[in-house]
């Protein structure tokens, strides 16, 4: 059993080696952790929520059943980041990025809850302000998209980004940068300035 020290959190080294040893409460808090990095990454890459479910749970399979591979030169949140990358982009291939229906169900699964007790207008806004952004994202390449949904969604710094993709710094740092300048032509200022 996990002894969990109120105030204090496990590390997620001490975690792994003891899901190593086939500690299922250290798997369930691995999964606690970070499912909802997992989640939140793979909907803005893949644009529908139960792919994106589909795609965690994809991905945490693969990191516990390959959990002996995970050598800890980088964290278990980047290397699982790095399999979710991974999977999303297979299941991309496989089923092309789709329109989500925006109910409001996908905002709150990602923990938009405070949403709910706002002014319904300024929800209204923030709706149309996340279709309009999600539709610029769409028109993103893969990669770049991937890139930039882990530095604003997941506010993962350069170096964690780099790791996760396994490329340099600079390019996360263009990446980015072509991300921003998209983004920039592709949304209308103007009229989002007027919702």
């Amino acid at each position: 059993m996990l002894e969990v020290v109120t105030g204090v959190q496990t590390p997620d080294e001490t975690l792994v080696r003891l899901a190593r040893g086939g500690n299922d409460s250290a798997r369930e808090e691995l999964f606690r952790r970070y499912r909802s990095d997992a989640y939140r990454y793979a909907f803005r890459q893949l644009g529908h929520e139960q792919d994106a479910l589909d795609v965690v749970q994809e991905s945490m399979l693969k990191a516990f059943s390959g959990l002996a591979d995970f050598d800890g030169r980088s964290g278990f949140r980047t290397w699982l980041l790095r399999i979710v990358i991974n999977t999303s982009f297979d299941w991309g291939r496989r089923r092309k990025r789709r329109p989500a229906g925006r109910g409001g169900e996908e905002g709150e699964s990602v923990g938009y809850e405070a949403a709910r007790y706002e002014d319904p207008a300024r929800r209204l806004h923030q709706q149309d302000l996340r279709v309009a952004l999600d539709r610029a994202l769409d028109r993103l390449s893969q990669t770049i998209r991937s890139t930039f949904v882990l530095f604003a969604e997941l506010d993962l710094s350069y170096r964690e980004i780099a790791e996760t993709q396994n490329v340099p710094i600079g390019t996360v740092m263009s990446r980015i940068h072509a991300a921003r300048e998209k983004l920039q032509a592709e949304l209308d200022w103007d009229e989002l300035a007027g919702l």
